[in-house]
């Protein structure tokens, strides 16, 4: 909110037809964006565009050429035998194909592979939007739906993830013995083992110290010392109120449209356990409600027995909402208000009133899971939610009906209230209306007449400077398409005269370029007001801290507004440090103009006591989250009036990592992680390290990836500080494992007194490790606390050597963010369930490598800038995703198992799918044993499991490859036809050795290698090898048999063919196949250089 403002630039509501979906109020008082009036009778009204209109086709037309540089597809293939017809016929066809899908009541979509489709796609797509149907290209296929299209369909992808996964037959059985005895213990100790789980079980409410004094404390004696207290704070209240500070503070408070509704709000908290209050910026509602409740407790004599608790989404919210609260109450910070962030806190045995961060809450949970003591719970900026602050609703949610009495307050910006009410039982709803400051508002075409300023097609483009020299070029490109935001604002230009501005204003207008954020302008603007408008500070909002960085270095440049005399000019980012944060709320020394460049993180909950104008480039690179894509968004998005998200997409994903059971109750996992104050995936993670004795690294890898990044990247060092972070990569291909032997380096360094020096040299930040290293300390309490850790540390830490553990205990953590790993001739390509193709950060150690040894990588965030990026990873093998990854499920053929509702297919020996079947259902009961008794010893009780466990995920070499488009369905049947063609028992069938040698034979590869193995069941198993591909086959009475059997696994891969092609008996003679031709065919070509 912004104290005092008067004069002010901003968007006028051009499109109204965009934000009429939208119900969510800007938080900014202003807006400036270039976008003309409509007409002379235009409502102002306050504009925020819904988030990703403006982008969607520049995505779209980025993301065509992402997959087509970097497609796993190497050919086309042609779906329609007849000639391609011309486009008109087509879209006359594609009209009754759509019309006839609107009529249908069962119908739901369209799918064509016709390469017509795909050429004609831009008309049947505009034809689809005309009939109110949603249409997408999906690279070979086009969609036609009455629903909206997500960016990628994974059952549509012919090329989607198919993993044949290979390990050793020793290592094979190796595991298999290992889980034979484990079952074995474990159907002997049956009935002591469960007699253990059950009396082991103790609720952590029975946990009371008796020894602690005030468990004792007489009920009447501590009533009358709240009392006292009470009157004394009642005392001091009405004494503020009653002196000239007082009263004058009193004036200025009632004039918050919050006032109005006091009482009425006092009522609706006191009548209902929650209630959702929504209300613009300004009206007070953050630094008001809480107070009322407070000052009413405190006048009714309970004050000293009313506790409040306020959750804020960002550090400096939180501050800065406290010590403003405080002044109103004319207290020093710390008394009766007070703050708490992590690592850092104002507070004292007499606070009643706190702001905190939601994580501080969670923290408060782990010792106090009822919130004893707590009557009221504030969620502020409800609209601006992440991960962590959903899990905080649930879990709050989950404690009201033990906690009758407790009051929970959630409050937002958005007039779109109804989901949280809806979420909470239909809880009510209250809305606060009303600015606290007049606001005279400037749009583009005022702002063009006032400055005197002409727009044309090159003085828009902002300038990025020579390292980025591609970005300021790439806004001089023609689009192909225009984007939405352009078609309306010619539509609007076209309706509208401006016959009241100047020749040169109105020329300037179709000049307006929607892709630039207007660098040029901003400084005409800033100009403008230093020069002619009268004093006050100006807040300046940008999209993100590269284009805030590039206009404080074009500022400064000027000689008016890089006066450092005449203009103090600040910045406000999220990645800064609190301190420098802060200096945005000092006051300018006389005769000197203050400038704030920040990002929207400056308008939610934050008080800037002198601003008078405000600059507003239009657009917010907000992190908002796709639901349709399940990917969080980083784009410059035109602001809209709306942004809450569902509480659904938190609980659908608290599911799936097993935090929440499926009537959404808190499982075993989701009590420890109501406990732990980091994002729930992180949470997990180190619960699974401190269970699997692998304790430090994962630590250290939640530590870090809780803070800011400590690799610096600096823009005139990139290459230096890449190949430094690489160092600590030692071809790991792991971000996090980089991480790890970041941090041991600094602390060995720190140990000898070479801190700085160790940290100047690798491009680290020195204050992000000391956060690290603090909050290694905290976690460390906490799962020691809740009884996770042993006494003895080396015992937490007898595994952390095992790195193979240690990834896979971060593949337990960060899944389901995982891509696949697959290799072309000189490149690779990434892919995950949401988005398909994807590309890794530049930053990031795995993008510096030409081949990456594992099947998938694991990854923590991904972020759409333009397209989908992976920030950080780790590589995994096909055992750790199996064991460590979501749920599995078996497909329809033996040895198919499926992952991720199926968009993973794993298929393998059915024996080694039945191994991994068992060895995960048995980890998994473990675990549970473990999650609900923290005390049973694991690694004793579950002794020959857990070392089955570290044999497999040790031992996988990534043998296994990809393979796209086998059809799951059929891969039995058409094994077994191969197997009753080709069977040795058949009197006038071939010999499979014979049959398979000669085929390679004559396609000019060597014969194939054959290897036996001699069974405990005294039974024989042959493995064959060609052409580094191995197939095993079943076991055997003898060698013979066994090595015919794996020779009839080949045949069965190379000769496996469709329904449509098999034609012939059991006795016709075996086909040539894709498998096969491409094995002719890899022959004929190196035969022919």
């Amino acid at each position: 909110m912004y104290s005092g403002l008067g004069f002010i630039l901003r968007l006028r509501n051009s499109v109204s037809i965009i934000s009429s979906n939208s119900s969510r109020l800007s938080s900014r008082k202003t807006a400036l964006i270039y976008l003309p009036r409509l007409s002379s009778s235009s409502i102002v009204r306050d504009v925020r565009i819904e988030n990703s209109i403006s982008f969607i086709n520049s995505v779209r037309s980025f993301c065509g050429y992402a997959v087509e540089q970097f497609s796993d597809d190497e050919y086309e293939c042609d779906f329609e035998n007849h000639k391609a017809s011309s486009t008109i016929a087509n879209i006359d066809d594609w009209k009754w194909k759509l019309s006839m899908l609107l009529r249908s009541e069962e119908d739901k979509e369209i799918i064509s592979r016709d390469k017509r489709d795909r050429r004609d796609y831009e008309q049947i797509s505009n034809l689809a939007k005309r009939m109110g149907l949603y249409c997408e290209l999906y690279e070979k296929v086009v969609a036609a739906s009455k629903v909206p299209l997500p960016n990628y369909r994974p059952d549509l992808d012919e090329r989607r993830p198919q993993r044949e996964v290979v390990i050793p037959l020793s290592l094979q059985r190796r595991v298999e013995g290992l889980l034979q005895e484990h079952l074995d213990r474990v159907q002997l100790n049956f009935g002591k083992i469960g007699d253990n789980s059950i009396d082991s079980v103790v609720s952590p409410t029975e946990n009371v110290n008796p020894d602690d004094p005030d468990s004792f404390l007489d009920g009447s004696v501590m009533e009358k010392v709240l009392q006292r207290r009470s009157s004394k704070m009642r005392d001091f209240q009405r004494g503020w109120q009653e002196s000239p500070e007082g009263k004058q503070m009193l004036e200025f408070r009632k004039s918050l449209p919050a006032h109005k509704e006091k009482n009425r709000l006092l009522t609706a908290i006191a009548r209902n356990q929650v209630i959702v209050i929504s209300g613009e910026t300004g009206c007070g509602k953050t630094t008001q409600l809480p107070q009322y409740i407070l000052e009413s407790e405190i006048e009714s004599g309970r004050g000293a027995f009313c506790s409040i608790i306020c959750t804020q989404p960002r550090r400096i919210s939180a501050m800065s909402v406290a010590e403003r609260v405080s002044t109103e109450r004319g207290e020093p910070l710390g008394e009766s208000v007070g703050y708490k962030v992590r690592l850092e806190g104002v507070k004292g045995k007499n606070t009643h009133l706190l702001f905190c961060t939601s994580g501080i809450l969670l923290r408060r949970l782990l010792s106090d899971r009822n919130l004893d003591g707590i009557t009221h719970v504030f969620v502020d900026e409800i609209h601006e939610r992440g991960m962590n602050e959903d899990f905080l609703l649930i879990v709050l949610k989950d404690l009201l009906p033990r906690r009758p009495d407790l009051r929970l307050i959630l409050m937002s910006a958005t007039l779109n209230a109804e989901l949280f009410s809806n979420y909470f039982g239909g809880a009510p709803t209250i809305h606060i209306p009303g600015f606290t400051h007049p606001v005279r508002a400037h749009f583009l075409e005022d702002v063009l007449e006032l400055t005197g300023y002409k727009l044309t097609s090159f003085n828009q483009v902002d300038d990025y400077g020579q390292d980025k020299l591609w970005k300021t070029q790439k806004q001089l490109l023609p689009r192909k398409k225009k984007n939405q935001i352009t078609t309306l604002v010619e539509e609007a230009l076209s309706r509208s005269s401006f016959e009241s501005y100047s020749s040169r204003a109105r020329d300037s207008l179709p000049c307006w370029t929607p892709d630039c954020i207007g660098f040029n302008l901003i400084e005409a603007v800033l100009c403008h007001i230093c020069r002619k408008e009268r004093p006050g500070a100006v807040l300046v909002f940008m999209t993100g801290w590269e284009d805030i960085s590039c206009l404080r270095d074009q500022i400064k440049a000027h000689p008016l507004l890089g006066d450092p005399n005449r203009v103090l000019l600040l910045t406000c980012h999220g990645s800064m440090a609190t301190s420098e944060q802060k200096l945005i709320f000092e006051k300018a020394p006389p005769n000197v103009r203050k400038i704030v460049l920040a990002t929207n993180m400056a308008e939610a909950s934050i008080t800037i006591n002198d601003i008078v104008f405000v600059v507003d480039c239009g657009k917010a690179k907000e992190t908002t989250y796709d639901a349709l894509n399940n990917t969080p968004c980083l784009l410059p998005s035109w602001i809209s009036q709306a942004s809450a998200r569902q509480v659904q997409n938190a609980v659908d994903f608290l599911k799936m990592i097993g935090a929440l059971d499926e009537k959404e109750n808190l499982s075993n996992l989701g009590q420890f992680l109501s406990m732990l104050p980091v994002d729930p995936k992180l949470g997990k993670m180190l619960v699974m390290g401190a269970i699997f004795r692998c304790f430090d690294p994962v630590l250290t890898v939640v530590a870090g990836l809780s803070v800011r990044d400590p690799f610096l990247l600096p823009q005139d060092k990139k290459d230096l500080a890449g190949t430094a972070k690489s160092r600590f990569s030692a071809k790991d291909y792991s971000d996090h494992m980089a991480l790890v032997r970041a941090y041991e380096g600094w602390k060995d360094a720190e140990r000898e007194g070479s801190a700085y020096e160790y940290c100047w040299k690798n491009f680290l930040s020195a204050q992000t490790l000391q956060a690290i290293h603090s909050l290694r300390k905290q976690f460390n309490f906490i799962l020691k606390d809740a009884g996770l850790l042993e006494t003895e540390s080396s015992k937490n830490n007898s595994l952390s050597h095992n790195q193979s553990l240690v990834r896979a205990v971060i593949c337990s953590g960060l899944f389901p963010g995982i891509a696949s790993v697959v290799h072309r001739e000189s490149s690779m390509s990434f892919k995950t369930m949401d988005d398909g193709q994807v590309l890794l950060y530049a930053n990031s150690v795995n993008a510096r490598y030409q081949t990456i040894p594992y099947p998938w990588l694991v990854f923590r965030e991904k972020v759409k800038v333009n397209t989908v990026f992976i920030r950080d990873s780790t590589g995994v093998s096909d055992s750790i995703l199996i064991l460590f990854g979501g749920s599995l499920t078996h497909g329809v053929s033996a040895g198919h198992l499926k992952m991720l509702e199926g968009y993973i297919d794993f298929f393998m020996d059915p024996s080694l799918a039945e191994c991994f079947w068992a060895l995960r259902k048995e980890l998994d009961k473990l675990l549970q044993r473990k999650l609900k008794d923290p005390t049973l010893d694991i690694h004793k009780e579950g002794k020959y499991l857990m070392l089955s466990v570290q044999e497999l995920v040790s031992a996988d070499q990534c043998e296994g490859r990809f393979v796209f488009g086998r059809e799951s369905k059929k891969v039995r049947e058409t094994i077994n036809e191969d197997r009753n063609r080709v069977s040795p028992h058949r009197k006038d069938g071939p010999n499979p050795k014979s049959l398979l040698q000669t085929l390679l034979m004559r396609a000019g590869h060597s014969p194939p290698k054959y290897k036996v193995k001699h069974l405990r069941t005294n039974e024989f198993r042959a493995l064959v090898e060609f052409k580094a591909m191995q197939f095993v086959g079943k076991p055997k009475k003898n060698k013979q048999l066994a090595e015919r059997d794996a020779a009839i696994e080949a045949l069965a891969w190379l000769t496996h063919t469709s329904d449509n092609n098999r034609n012939g008996g059991d006795d016709s003679p075996p086909d040539i196949t894709d498998n096969m031709s491409k094995l002719l065919g890899k022959c004929k070509k190196s035969k022919k250089s």
